[in-house]
């Protein structure tokens, strides 16, 4: 495998490990030696000269001395020896010089290497050691074929790292590689581009390949060479006639692509796009129906698009300028390829008709912008429109029973068609309802004989209306009559004409989504809400055959009932009867697949309750229709409980939870019907909601499945506080014990929230139960806090830092809410403590948001226990604690003055010290001039200086010198 000379030097045992298939201790004896080799002063010349003399045959070797001579350069070139350096240059070329020579070229994965190796070294030294790099390069490989091989793979490599901009580089990088690109285009460049037209010349027949190549350097150096070397007679002839060549146009028509996008003066470009077009024109490129070559139509279409862009751009430019002459050149440029772009658009092949909507975007942008239109403009746009609605359609190969790649990639097309059509209703609005009019009529008489995707189309271009053409608050039916009474025909032709029977689930989908866009329709024509109705209810609707039909429309139906209450109150109790079977909670043994999942049956049973209390019935019969609804879920969730504990398989226990969960859920979405206007308790409801808070709070002391029940039972008691007012009160008691038993930091979390809540809305009322609750809610949250976890368990860790947080926003809320004696009734020695760990939070803990949290509360305490009729003692803790908080809490290393939350923190407190000075006056400036302030070593002038600041009024002024005090004190 080796010569002898290297032998003594190389690791062969660590050489076998680079066989893929090798075991993991010759692997890892690589892995070892190859970290030996890069971190060595020497030992890596091994390397280079096993490269330069060819020594081993094994390609995994070869690709490894590579991988080790470019961790020298790019690592540790500046370390290196000059005599190393040159090392590494002869290297390079011996191996380059033995490429030349072999029959068969090296693996396509070395080659690449060795071209980065290259590219990495010129990168390094081509303005310094090796101004020549590419001189010598071409010398050496002249036309040799695997020579101009590597040679174009370096070059391809030197712009990935000089040029490419979609790598990230840092400054000093863009710095250098501004200097090698400038130098490049004086020395380089042109002897490069004339040897890339040799290749180009020399290679077109015998070596497609290389040819190719070759094209894809041009293209990617084109953005910043001077165009004039590129875009000239001899080279563009070359390139055109590579476009007839079907082994390269595809790669000619990208470079042709990247030189039209080269940014330039405007009148050149529309000169440069012109004579290319003739060109194009005249070689029968333009006659995309007699193409056959979608792969090259393609890449055709999205060169006409860069043409497209371009001459729009020069437009733009020049009508900007005032170039009056020129720009109406320019736009008689941009028109003449319309008919080229509305083949391209319309082509059958997606991808193709994708790669032109960028041009017929901007076209009609030009068209919005221009004062009047032509007649061929507006036959221009009607064009349009009918490639777009003919694009939309789908095809007969479309899976929508299980969408895949190709089905997404056909909806991301249909956004970007959806575009077009949105840019058409800016242009032309009437021509644009006019057109779909007609479709839309055309297809709904036929509906029962027309295959289901033009029914489809017909009836998405109505929906597509509805943005194109913007209405407030969807009020698309009053004001502009023209648009007004076209919308209402089209309409009153959807839901009359019995295509909502139509078998197919795209046309389904497409008419509820419809129906329910327009629904303020039903307002000026309710003659329709029957019909629309039972639709919605029959197997057109909830019972259709696919379950993503049923799915989307349990979600529309529960939008339309809520757009049309006031409408439906001839069909409540027709609707409810007819939608029972749906609002069934389905028991995880039932063994049948339900019609609806958990999810959908949400939305159904926020309809039913919509009904119920906007229904014009007595409150007695609101009152008998809301217990009927809510009491077979009662029913099931009690027995279900029952079951749960004795449940004992994991999987059975998992599946009855989550029934209940859902049971919880379904009863807690029928409460969003209620408002300001139909409360609980005007409805009468109060007592049914009242009954399913005793049905639903014994899960919380269920031994099995504690976070699901708790956190369902959680959420209905935030809605029933929402709901109930204080009828829920005499509950809350019983359901905190049940939750502060054997919590964990997760539960507590979100169980702060719920008590902060009930604190806001009923403030003193609730006072002798937060007195009673406060003390046993501080201390599980201590406990919990306090529990050891693993270093590095970084949920743990977060779960802690966000109860942290929720503690000190629920000591906010007591204390905002003006509830002082909550806290003040805690004893002193528990008072202390809770205080104590407030100004921990504002000090020891690096976290802004608690910071922040804990100053609020500091200047609250402040206001409320600081003055001369405060709290006994507090004026003495303020001195002791609170005051140098202020100051330690802002002088912590972790205290990041750049940090925008931080900043925060510290205008909080810089109040806190304001509230101080409030409540305590000259006794704290005398404190901190006295006895604090020196104790800091802060110099005499500067704390006068703070002190004479503090007692200014402007707060502002305040806040802005307290940064800058600390941020001297930090330096």
């Amino acid at each position: 495998m080796a010569c002898q000379s290297v032998a003594v030097v190389m690791d062969e045992q660590a050489l076998l490990g680079l066989n893929p298939n090798a075991d993991a201790r010759y692997r890892q004896r690589a892995i070892a030696y190859f970290e030996q080799l890069k971190e060595s002063q020497d030992a890596w010349e091994v390397c280079a000269e096993a490269l330069a003399k060819g020594i081993y045959s094994d390609d995994h070797v070869k690709f490894f001395c590579f991988q080790v001579l470019e961790h020298q350069i790019k690592f540790r070139h500046c370390s290196l020896s000059a005599v190393q350096q040159q090392l590494i240059r002869e290297t390079l070329m011996k191996w380059l010089q033995f490429q030349l020579m072999n029959t068969q070229p090296e693996k396509a994965f070395i080659r690449n290497k060795a071209a980065q190796v290259f590219a990495l070294t010129f990168v390094m030294e081509y303005m310094t050691l090796w101004p020549k790099f590419f001189f010598d390069i071409l010398s050496l490989v002249g036309l040799n074929p695997h020579g101009v091989d590597i040679y174009l793979r370096t070059l391809m490599a030197i712009d990935a790292e000089v040029v490419d901009r979609d790598i990230l580089h840092t400054p000093e990088e863009t710095r250098r590689n501004t200097l090698i690109k400038d130098s490049m285009r004086e020395q380089s460049i042109p002897s490069l581009v004339e040897s890339w037209f040799q290749i180009l010349q020399t290679y077109q027949q015998s070596h497609p390949e290389l040819t190719c190549q070759c094209l894809e350097v041009v293209g990617a150096y084109v953005s910043w060479i001077d165009l004039n070397l590129i875009a000239n007679d001899r080279f563009v002839n070359l390139l055109l006639s590579q476009m007839s060549m079907e082994e390269l146009r595809e790669e000619a028509c990208d470079c042709l692509f990247e030189i039209v996008n080269k940014g330039m003066d405007p009148v050149d470009k529309t000169k440069l796009v012109e004579s290319l077009c003739q060109v194009l024109q005249s070689a029968g490129f333009f006659n995309v129906e007699q193409e056959e070559d979608v792969d090259f139509l393609a890449k055709f279409s999205r060169l006409v698009n860069g043409m497209g862009q371009s001459l729009v751009l020069s437009w733009t430019k020049l009508a900007k300028t005032g170039n009056v002459k020129d720009a109406a050149e320019t736009l008689q440029a941009v028109e003449a390829k319309v008919p080229l772009l509305l083949q391209l658009l319309v082509h059958e092949d997606d991808d193709i008709s994708a790669n032109i909507v960028g041009f017929c975007y901007e076209y009609l942008h030009v068209l919005k912008q221009l004062p009047q239109l032509t007649d061929q403009q507006k036959a221009n746009i009607e064009a349009i429109m009918l490639a777009v609605m003919k694009k939309l359609t789908y095809d007969d190969e479309y899976n929508f029973e299980n969408e895949g790649e190709d089905e997404a990639m056909f909806v991301e097309y249909r956004k970007q068609l959806k575009m077009l059509l949105d840019r058409l209703a800016q242009v032309s609005p009437e021509l644009l309802l006019e057109a779909v009019r007609r479709v839309f009529t055309n297809t709904m008489q036929n509906w029962q004989t027309a295959p289901f995707m033009e029914v489809e189309v017909a009836i998405r271009l109505l929906y597509m209306l509805g943005e194109a053409l913007p209405a407030a608050h969807g009020a698309h039916f009053s004001g502009d009559t023209a648009k007004t009474s076209a919308l209402q025909d089209m309409m009153r032709t959807l839901v009359s004409c019995g295509v909502s029977s139509y078998q197919h689930t795209s046309v389904a989908l497409e008419f509820f989504e419809t129906v329910v866009r327009y629904d303020k329709f039903f307002i000026v024509e309710p003659q329709h809400i029957p019909g629309v109705l039972m639709a919605f209810l029959d197997q057109r609707g909830l019972r259709h055959n696919s379950p993503k039909v049923r799915s989307r429309v349990a979600y529309l139906f529960s939008r339309f009932i809520k757009t049309l209450h006031k409408h439906m109150n001839a069909f409540v109790e027709d609707i409810l009867t007819r939608i029972q079977d749906l609002l069934e909670l389905t028991p995880p043994e039932n063994g049948f697949p339900a019609l609806l999942t958990s999810d959908d049956q949400l939305f159904m049973f926020e309809a039913a309750g919509i009904l119920i209390v906007n229904s014009e019935s007595p409150v007695e019969r609101k009152q008998a229709l809301m217990r009927s609804l809510l009491t077979p879920l009662m029913d099931a969730f009690r027995l279900l409980l029952t079951k749960l504990p004795q449940e004992t398989e994991e999987e059975r226990q998992t599946a009855l939870a989550d029934c209940l969960s859902h049971a919880v859920g379904f009863a807690s979405r029928t409460s969003k019907a209620f408002s300001n206007k139909q409360t609980v308790k005007q409805c009468g409801c109060t007592e049914v909601y009242r009954d399913c808070l005793q049905a639903f709070l014994p899960a919380l002391s269920c031994p099995v499945q504690r976070s699901v029940l708790r956190s369902s039972v959680r959420s209905f008691l935030h809605r029933m506080i929402i709901c109930m007012e204080e009828e829920v009160l005499p509950f809350v008691p019983a359901a905190s014990e049940h939750m502060l038993k054997d919590c964990e930091a997760k539960d507590l979390q979100e169980f702060i929230p719920l008590i902060s809540q009930i604190t806001a809305k009923f403030k003193r009322q609730v006072s002798p139960f937060l007195q009673q609750i406060f003390m046993p809610l501080v201390l599980a949250i201590f406990e919990v806090l306090a529990r050891p976890a693993e270093e590095n368990d970084q949920t743990a860790a977060l779960e802690k830092q966000m109860l942290r947080r929720s503690y000190f926003s629920f000591i906010q809320t007591i204390a905002g809410s003006g509830m002082n004696e909550v806290m003040a009734n805690q004893g002193a020695e528990n008072m202390e403590r809770i205080v104590f760990t407030i100004i921990q939070g504002a000090v020891d803990f690096p976290d802004p948001i608690a910071q922040k949290t804990c100053f609020i509360i500091l200047t609250k305490l402040v206001e409320l226990w600081g003055g001369k009729d405060g709290m006994v003692g507090f004026p003495d803790f303020i001195y002791k604690h609170i005051v140098p908080a202020c100051f330690l809490a802002p002088l912590k290393p972790t205290f990041d003055l750049s940090d925008a939350q931080t900043v925060l923190v510290l205008s909080e407190c810089a109040l806190t010290l304001k509230m101080i000075h409030l409540k305590r006056g000259l006794e704290f400036i005398q404190f901190l001039q006295q006895e604090y302030l020196p104790s800091l070593q802060v110099a005499p002038e500067i704390s006068q200086e703070l002190c004479q600041v503090l007692q200014q009024p402007d707060v502002k002024v305040l806040k802005n010198y307290i940064k800058a005090f600390f941020q001297r004190g930090k330096l």
